[in-house]
């Protein structure tokens, strides 16, 4: 069965104050030179490439001692929360190109208040070596990167970026696929809220197909939307080496592929964020164009369908 054509709208977030370091800025230029939009194009989608988001610094909001650059993240977050909403409003499927893994506060949370709008419960899969369910008082580093999960799921207020009655993310509907490295205290938090991981372990016994239908079957019987967040490192870094926050053991090349290949079956996702893609730590391009062929998959490239690539 041909998968549905969609109308998608790009969206660059060249966010790095996030994650403590410099380089996922150029995250967005990287993947489209991968030629994200023109693959899209390719398979029958209409693409729109709305640019990149700017922003100054929110100066309503506080300098943080435990939440690192808050203004510009708080920014971003007021900017891709507008941008993502409307893009869903309009009937579009929102694809962000990221920048470090903190957008997600803007990107969840305007795909939550759409989702509210049509008295649906929105759903997280959250591809990720990393939980991300710290708050600015558990962190042990100060970087909002770990922290989006705990914002969107209304476990981490950080000043008052977004209304403080906006919709929330039921922690019980975050599910956490690929975890590896979780910290101490941010460990209790998941436990204490309810967020389904399903941890390298799980997936080595058990496998990825089994995760993603067990996932797959909740979003369907609660006719959910799902927002899928895909991190780099998700990967294991021998294949994308392009993140500044690698982790061995990651998932392999034919693992991805299969978890975008049946959510592409599902057509249950609605909107998708690219994250964490450090360009200058790439190998010549490597990790960005990985992800383009993963976001082909989900879009609906099939495996008798992809080129032979040159060495």
């Amino acid at each position: 069965m041909q998968p549905q054509a969609r109308s998608v709208t790009l969206i660059g977030a060249p966010l790095e104050e996030g994650s403590g370091r410099r380089g996922a800025g150029m995250g967005p230029a990287a993947l489209r030179i991968a030629g994200v939009d023109q693959t899209l194009i390719d398979l029958g989608h209409d693409v729109v490439d709305a640019g990149d988001v700017h922003v100054v610094p929110a100066r309503d909001l506080p300098n943080h001692p435990k939440a690192h650059n808050l203004r510009v993240v708080g920014a971003f977050t007021r900017a891709l929360e507008a941008g993502v909403y409307e893009a869903a409003a309009a009937g579009r499927f929102p694809l962000i190109l990221g920048g470090d893994h903190s957008l997600s506060m803007g990107t969840v949370s305007g795909m939550a208040r759409y989702a509210a709008q049509q008295g649906r419960p929105l759903f997280v899969l959250w591809l990720d070596a990393h939980s991300d369910f710290n708050t600015p008082d558990s962190s042990p580093s100060g970087n909002i990167h770990g922290m989006p999960v705990a914002y969107f799921c209304g476990q981490a207020e950080l000043a008052e970026i977004l209304p403080k009655d906006r919709p929330f993310v039921d922690p019980r509907n975050v599910f956490q696929v690929g975890i590896r490295s979780v910290d101490a205290s941010e460990r209790e938090l998941i436990k204490e809220h309810g967020v389904n991981v399903f941890d390298m372990r799980w997936l080595d016994e058990q496998g990825v197909a089994a995760a993603i239908r067990q996932i797959l079957g909740v979003v369907s019987d609660a006719n959910g939307l799902l927002h899928v967040s895909l991190d780099v490192d998700f990967l294991d870094p021998e294949i994308a080496p392009g993140v500044g926050t690698t982790v061995p053991g990651g998932a392999t090349f034919r693992e991805a592929h299969l978890i975008m290949e049946m959510l592409c079956d599902s057509g249950l996702v609605s909107s998708l964020d690219l994250v964490e893609l450090n360009p200058f730590l790439d190998d010549r391009g490597k990790s960005a164009r990985i992800l383009v062929e993963l976001t082909a998959s989900l879009f609906g490239r099939r495996i008798f369908d992809r080129p032979t690539r040159a060495a």
